[in-house]
Parts: structure tokens; C-alpha cells; sequence
């Protein structure tokens, strides 16, 4: 069979633009192996079915206990299985279907116990090689010369130890995967991915944001509806189907949402254990966790618009993703996978970062002691709740810290290690080296 004149020149190239990321996916699967053999005390020792040595062990997650929770082990569809309200899966419909496929690939298994494993590994696999693309999909965001800072997300001590403990990753690729279009200048396919990043975890909605108040800097409105119209196709492609069959289902995580209370990690939860008066107020948490994000997306806002020199994108994202976990009414151990790519994109300072990564360390072993010691007869094996708040507080702070040096970055360009490379904005697509349209005063001198 004779090939296609020029297709060897074509391959050619395609190899040639590759193999400058082949180390990236690498250092990517190091991480998912890494991750894997965190957790292998529970895969092989039966830990997952003792609810003491699952925490003491280190390696809880939630993808084994799930599998029966939520009659994936009895042939039960997510969304559409008739259960109790409770039982039903409580994420969007993406996870969901998901989870359904792992679960179909195992089903051939007859031993249950051997299917929950085999359930879990399957997904971890995918998962981990999420975790190698989206590695990938950062070093080509951080632009040529600060391509090896996406080992800054391979190896992160937090995306090692909570990294399957959910399905966060596969938000994670899908959130890269939007920005990286976008940074092409490919927003039909960024949007695509961006609604389906929304569709898997419900973090992904705040890119929007940012998103829009550059645009408003730049007037560059075509890009932006273009994505936005992709996304919401996108959403209702993927929703639409399982509202209109499987409404209840389909609104769990919804209702869910809307209904939970202060949970562990978040810094209401600490407020309500502690008895403060009015922020630890049950009654008024909704209000708080609204009113606490509107105000610090306001701040956003208002520094995006009126910094002296447009906010790389990547900044934003950042500040608008670590303004959502700061206020949120849950702050789980692996949403630690949603912040590390933004962070290192945002803020490539190894030492902020460092400072973060430790704290992530303690939490991840904090929660799991603490919840130990929540266990009668078990209390002389945890710590106790002023200790456990210490690793909440830490959390906290160092992003709060980091925040404030993307802050400074903004307001004082001379300071972005990104920007002292001689680039615009590696992510930034059509707003790369764009012009300021919007018209307003400015918060400092506009820089040269």
C-alpha cells in the first residue's frame, strides 16, 4: 500500500513536537505509581473493610466503599437505579457514567470482594494516566521555559498522598485540557472540555470568571462567546438525557450540595465546633459561604480590572479556584488535585509552594488521625480536635499566602517569574499581548 505523499513528513512532525513532552509523561507516571503504592496497604491488606485501619494505615479512599455503596456491585445504574434518595450517586453525571464503565469492565468477575478490587484498580489506572496527561497538558501551559515546573503538580506531596482518594483527577485533565485549547486558540474544543470538566466536578465553573473579566480588559468577546456557547452545549449534551429520565438522581448532587452542612476541613466547620457566634452559626452557613465567596470574587474582580497590567489568566484562575475551597462549606483532603496545576502555573515560587505542600502533608495525616480518635475505644490512637484545627488553619494560611504573592505578582509585574521570562502569558490565547480596552481608574501606574 503506498502512503499518501507527504504523511512520513507529517508523522515526522508530529514526532518532533512530541518528544519534548515524552520526560513530562514520565515524571507523570512516576506520580501515578507513587500515588498507587500510597495506597497499596489497603489494596492488599483488607484494610478498606476495617473502618480503624483504613485511617491508621494511611490509605482511605473513597473509590473501594462506594463501588457497594452505591449498588455499583448489584448491576444498579447510577442515577437511574431505583434506591433510597441517599444511595444515589452524588456527583454529576460525568463521574457518574464513569464510575458505570468501570464498573461494566469488572462485571464479568463472580467474587465480589476480587470485583471491588479489580473496580478500584481499573480506575486508579485511569486516573493515574489522567494524572500523566494532564502533567503533560501543564508543561506545554507554562510556556518553553518554565516547562519542568509541571513536575511541581507530578510529584506534589498532596496529589501523591490524596490523589485517589476520589475521581478528582478527572476533572483535573479536563480543566488543563480547556486551558490548553483556550491558550491554542481553540475555543470551540476549550469550551467542550470546559463543560465537561463542569459536568465531573463542579470546581471548573469558577474559570469562567476568569475567563470573562479579561475579556472585559481586552474586548475580545468572540473568543469568550464562542467558548461559552461550546460549554454549555457541552453541559446539556451530557445532562440533558438523565434530567429529563432520571430527575431525582440526576438532582443528588444538587440537593446534596445545598443541604450539607459544615463538614471536616472547612473552616466553618471549625467555627461551628468552636461556638463562635454568628460565623458558627448552622442557620446562616449558606449565607456565609455565598456571601464570604461573592465578596472575595468581587475583590477579584476589581483587581483584575483595575491592575496596571493585565492579570495572566492563569492568575486568576488560581485566585478564583482558592477563593472557592477557602469558603466552601466542605474542604476535602484530594481537593488538594484541584489547586496544585493553578498554583504552580500561577505562582512558580518554590518556597510559597513548599510552605503549601507541607501543610497538605500534616492535613492529610491530621484528618485521618482525628477521625481515628472520633471512634470509641480508639481515642488514645488519634489526636485530638485543637490538634487536628492546627492542620486546618495551616491549610488555610499558606494559601491565603500564596494568594497575596499572585496578588503583588499582579500588581507589581516585576515580581512574576513568568512575566521576567520575557512572555505575555503562555495560557493566555487571544489575550496574549492584548491591548487594554476597558476604561477605569487604575489601582497603581500602568506599567510599560
Amino acid at each position: 500500500m503506498t502512503r499518501p505523499a507527504g504523511s512520513g513528513d507529517l508523522m515526522a512532525e508530529a514526532r518532533a513536537r512530541a518528544l519534548p513532552y515524552l520526560p513530562f509523561a514520565l515524571v507523570g507516571a512516576l506520580g501515578a505509581v507513587l500515588a498507587y503504592l500510597w495506597k497499596w496497604p489497603c489494596r492488599v491488606g483488607g484494610a478498606w473493610n476495617d473502618g480503624t485501619r483504613q485511617f491508621t494505615h494511611f490509605c482511605y479512599t473513597d473509590i473501594y466503599p462506594l463501588y457497594f455503596d452505591r449498588r455499583l456491585s448489584e448491576g444498579q445504574l447510577p442515577y437511574f437505579a431505583d434506591v433510597p434518595f441517599d444511595k444515589h450517586v452524588e456527583y454529576p453525571v460525568v463521574l457518574g457514567w464513569f464510575m458505570q464503565l468501570m464498573s461494566w469492565l469488572v462485571s464479568p468477575i463472580a467474587d465480589l470482594t476480587t470485583r471491588a478490587e479489580r473496580f478500584y484498580d481499573l480506575t486508579v489506572i485511569t486516573l493515574g494516566i489522567c494524572l500523566v496527561i494532564g502533567v503533560v497538558l501543564m508543561a506545554a501551559l507554562a510556556g518553553r521555559e518554565r516547562r519542568w515546573d509541571a513536575a511541581l503538580y507530578a510529584l506534589a506531596p498532596g496529589v501523591i498522598l490524596a490523589g485517589y482518594v476520589n475521581w478528582d483527577l478527572a476533572a483535573g485533565v479536563l480543566s488543563l485540557g480547556a486551558l490548553y485549547a483556550w491558550s491554542r486558540q481553540r475555543q470551540w474544543l476549550a469550551g467542550v472540555l470546559l463543560g465537561l470538566a463542569i459536568a465531573t466536578k463542579f470546581y471548573p465553573l469558577m474559570f469562567i470568571g476568569a475567563l470573562f473579566l479579561l475579556t472585559l480588559r481586552t474586548a475580545r468577546w468572540r473568543p469568550f462567546l464562542e467558548t461559552m456557547g461550546a460549554a454549555a452545549v457541552a453541559w446539556l449534551a451530557v445532562n440533558l438525557p438523565v434530567m429529563i429520565f432520571a430527575y431525582e438522581g440526576w438532582s443528588r448532587f444538587y440537593v446534596f450540595s445545598s443541604e450539607r452542612g459544615a463538614d471536616w476541613g472547612s473552616l466553618w466547620f471549625f467555627f461551628q465546633q468552636k461556638g463562635w457566634p454568628f460565623l458558627g452559626d448552622p442557620a446562616r452557613l449558606s449565607f456565609l459561604g455565598i456571601a464570604s465567596l461573592a465578596l472575595l470574587c468581587l475583590g477579584i474582580a476589581v483587581l483584575a480590572l483595575m491592575a496596571p497590567t493585565r492579570p495572566r489568566l492563569a492568575q486568576l484562575c488560581f485566585l478564583a479556584l482558592a477563593s472557592f475551597m477557602l469558603t466552601n462549606k466542605v474542604w476535602s483532603p484530594q481537593f488538594v488535585v484541584w489547586l496544585v496545576p493553578f498554583a504552580v502555573l500561577a505562582r512558580p515560587n518554590r518556597r510559597a509552594y513548599a510552605l503549601w505542600q507541607a501543610a497538605e502533608i500534616w492535613y492529610f495525616f491530621a484528618i485521618w488521625l482525628y477521625l481515628v480518635g472520633l471512634q470509641p475505644g480508639n481515642e488514645a490512637l488519634g489526636i485530638t480536635a485543637d490538634t487536628y484545627f492546627t492542620a486546618v488553619w495551616a491549610r488555610a494560611l499558606t494559601i491565603v499566602l500564596m494568594m497575596a504573592l499572585v496578588v503583588r505578582d499582579i500588581l507589581r509585574p516585576e515580581h512574576d517569574l513568568v512575566r521576567q521570562d520575557g512572555v505575555d502569558d503562555p495560557s493566555g490565547g487571544v489575550f496574549a499581548g492584548a491591548p487594554d480596552r476597558f476604561r477605569g481608574f487604575r489601582l497603581l501606574p500602568a506599567t510599560a
